[in-house]
């Protein structure tokens, strides 16, 4: 079954006659996979006033567990950002009512930033509706596809984790 990406590497294989026909094909794919599922987790999150970045902040503290909360300066590390670009995230997360941070310990120096139940349930709300969205696009393959899938990609990612710009 022929789709747009045929097409593309058609047109650009009679151009170009080095081109690796197979490699182009499978990149456009994934590309075309991550822009529809990038947009849908766009259009989720806009309707709460966040951004993607945001959003993904929300999650990491999610993903730590009960009680969802934890320093700052663990939280901008684990999201990849300086600490003085988190605390400017975290003081809009908190305008929006989904974070709240406390001062902790006999001079209060010591802050804890955590999920608010506003942000709780926004971030397990939206969660939910990008995980069936996920699973919609993922709807044409069997179980056993997807995880054949699943492990041909971890190859393509530990390829690149070997041989990426990080660690040239």
């Amino acid at each position: 079954m022929r789709d747009t990406v045929d097409d593309h590497v058609e047109a650009w294989a009679a151009e170009l006659p080095w081109l690796d026909p197979v490699k182009e094909a499978i990149l456009t794919r994934m590309a075309m996979v991550v822009r529809h599922i990038t947009h849908t987790r766009s259009g989720l999150i806009l309707d709460e006033d966040l951004t993607l970045r945001e959003y993904k902040t929300l999650v990491k503290l999610r993903q730590l567990g009960s009680p969802w909360e934890t320093n700052p300066s663990a939280l901008a590390e684990l999201v990849g950002l300086t600490r003085g670009a988190m605390s400017q995230r975290l003081a809009r997360l908190e305008g929006l009512g989904f974070v709240a941070r406390r001062q902790e310990g006999a001079d209060g120096r010591r802050v804890t930033v955590g999920l608010t139940d506003r942000g709780l349930e926004t971030v397990e709300r939206l969660m939910v509706e990008e995980e069936r969205s996920e699973l919609s696009a993922l709807s044409g393959l069997s179980p056993d596809e997807r995880q054949a899938l699943a492990d041909l990609l971890r190859k393509v990612t530990r390829s690149v984790d070997d041989h990426g710009p990080a660690n040239e």
